[in-house]
């Protein structure tokens, strides 16, 4: 950590990278079987936190996430250690929204309870299907009895702020399945539901099971399913606020919505990011070489970029086109003193696609513009580095243009 910010709302993340399995779809920096390297884990984080709280001096801590992996399977004891240090090294607004993930198999009462009353007050739980078959075919840990159970447990423990992830595009899943588990869900009652849709990453076994000819729903119904799903939840009072993430009224995550609104963020743990102090920066993907990095000054930075203006101006694009929020001309010019026409006469275009939409002078994708916003933000992008250049290239023929030389 390089540089001290003042008067900033922070935010902090905590990789727990420990698994009771790996699920076939996974991709993110986890570990199964390793259960001997929780404590050195424990020590490198608790270190960690103290050393770079120096960094964070005169900022307020509004959100706190503890992601991974399975941080619920890290245990109760160690979760609650680990938000014991970052109160007491960092300042930590009383309303913060502190989140923690935990799969069903490993969210008992006991544990969510032990864990609201350390001051964790939103839980984010992976169902993912209510169908057993979805489950047994990428190796979730859980049944769908035990995501039940956990549910009653969260509410008995007085979590009153509950998150339910679900996946669309699973294999043998089809649309009249994906409906079971989006009703169950809602028969549940959560604040929040996150509802991703399969992406199939390489290095994973499903990407080796795909390769090997197995058939997963395609596109058209990942589609399909997707718009119904959009529907399905408005009608259930539920607001879409991001491309896959809905909430009742007053429920969206506050740490989610910090990374698309470019708001400061540091994490900590093996292979965790940060955008803190005008830096983007991450640590190395390793456990051991976290652990030795912190512990014994070893390598730590796995990698380090200082982010220019111009770049932060194509990451407002790709980041607030992600949410219902969307885009503002004058929040544009404001922020990166560029002309937003280029960008509006696209927008325009998607418009009269039905892909995009203007609502009290904010541009945003429709439903079916965010299934192709990949697509439709390169395009953005492409416009954006044209004009940018257009402009740039006249001031340099001014400057060097009438130059001679002796």
């Amino acid at each position: 950590m390089r540089e001290r910010q003042t008067g900033d709302r922070l935010g902090i993340y905590i990789h727990i990278p420990f698994c009771r399995g790996k699920c076939d779809y996974c991709d993110f920096y986890s570990l199964a079987g390793r259960e001997d390297g929780m404590d050195r884990c424990q020590r490198a984080l608790l270190a960690h936190l103290k050393e770079s709280a120096f960094a964070a001096r005169g900022c307020v801590v509004d959100t706190v996430y503890f992601g991974g992996g399975t941080p619920s399977f890290y245990g109760a004891r160690r979760l609650k250690e680990l938000l014991s240090a970052v109160k007491k090294h960092y300042h930590v607004d009383r309303n913060a929204e502190i989140t923690f993930e935990a799969n069903p198999d490993s969210a008992d009462f006991k544990t969510l309870r032990a864990l609201r009353r350390a001051g964790f007050n939103r839980v984010s739980l992976g169902l993912q299907s209510a169908c057993s078959a979805e489950l047994e075919a990428v190796h979730r840990p859980h049944t769908v009895e035990q995501g039940d159970e956990a549910v009653a447990a969260a509410r008995r423990a007085k979590l009153s702020n509950l998150s339910l992830d679900l996946i669309y595009g699973l294999p043998g899943q089809t649309m009249a399945s994906w409906r079971t588990t989006v009703e169950h869900a809602l028969s549940l009652a959560p604040e929040h539901l996150s509802c991703y849709g399969l992406k199939v990453e390489e290095g994973t076994p499903l990407a080796a099971r795909a390769a090997a000819g197995e058939v997963l729903p395609d596109d058209d119904t990942q589609a399909d399913m997707y718009l119904w799903t959009v529907d399905r939840l408005a009608q259930a009072g539920y607001e879409q606020y991001e491309i896959s993430n809905f909430a009742k009224p007053g429920f969206a995550s506050r740490h989610n919505l910090r990374y698309w609104r470019m708001e400061p963020y540091i994490g900590f743990g093996p292979g965790a990011h940060s955008d803190f102090g005008g830096r983007r920066y991450a640590w190395i993907r390793d456990l051991e070489g976290y652990a030795r990095g912190v512990l014994e000054g070893g390598r730590l930075l796995d990698s380090e970029e200082l982010i220019p203006q111009e770049e932060r101006s194509g990451e407002y694009l790709m980041l607030r086109l992600r949410t219902t929020q969307g885009i503002e001309e004058w929040e544009y010019r404001g922020r990166y003193f560029m002309d937003f026409s280029p960008i509006q006469e696209r927008l325009e275009r998607f418009q009269a696609r039905g892909w995009a939409e203007q609502a009290d002078g904010r541009w945003r994708f429709t439903p079916r513009g965010f299934l192709v916003s990949n697509q439709l933000i390169g395009d953005l992008l492409e416009r954006q580095e044209r004009s940018r250049l257009s402009e740039l290239l006249p001031r340099v023929r001014e400057q060097f243009g009438g130059r001679r030389t002796e």
